[in-house]
């Protein structure tokens, strides 16, 4: 099996390691289910979730040990080829793809896969901040705002982010970072 170039594989231990710090909000367990009830019922929540579907023996393999914690899954060799064939690895995505929220509901974005993803507002759509992923998906003009990316703002398997609120009505735009075919559109409302 082909060796991912260095630049990729660093980029992914970066972002692993940021994933790691106790910093923001995103380290922290996924919400229990009292909770999550409790914030459904309020209302005041909108629950976006990562999946991707990375086979540990391959994905650690070919990028570096702890690439990925899930058991079971498609295997790099065919993550590449689907990227390379479709721009996509359907497997990699957000759930839902679009949804529709008030004014003043956080987003919470849930990673219930075995990789560290990013849930990144954007003004565009476009590339993350691996250019490999991006060359094959097609994203080959990065969107700006994942060349911002702080290190609270990587969610690791089992990890949260809800830190993102609806702001105003209109349209916002979701991506991660690392999988840039990964997206949601949250169309706020008054």
């Amino acid at each position: 099996m082909r060796r991912i170039t260095p630049l990729f594989a660093l980029v992914s231990v970066v972002a692993l390691q940021a994933a790691c710090t106790d910093s923001g909000t995103v380290t922290r367990p996924t919400p229990t289910a009292a909770a999550d009830a409790r914030a459904s019922a309020e209302g005041s929540v909108r629950r976006i979730e990562m999946h991707d579907a990375c086979d540990p023996m391959s994905f650690d393999n070919a990028i570096g040990a702890g690439t990925c914690t899930r058991s079971g899954g498609v295997k790099f060799d065919r993550f590449i080829a689907q990227l390379t064939k479709k721009g996509v690895a359907e497997a990699w995505r957000f759930t839902p793809s679009e949804l529709n929220a008030r004014v003043g509901q956080t987003l919470m974005a849930i990673n219930r896969g075995g990789e560290v993803h990013t849930f990144t507002e954007v003004e565009q759509f476009g590339g993350g901040i691996v250019p490999f992923l991006n060359d094959l998906s097609g994203n080959t003009q990065v969107a700006p705002e994942c060349l911002a990316l702080e290190a609270d703002d990587f969610i690791p398997p089992g990890g949260f982010d809800a830190d993102d609120e609806v702001e105003e009505p209109g349209t916002e735009l979701y991506q991660c970072c690392i999988h840039p075919w990964m997206r949601t559109v949250v169309h706020g409302r008054a």
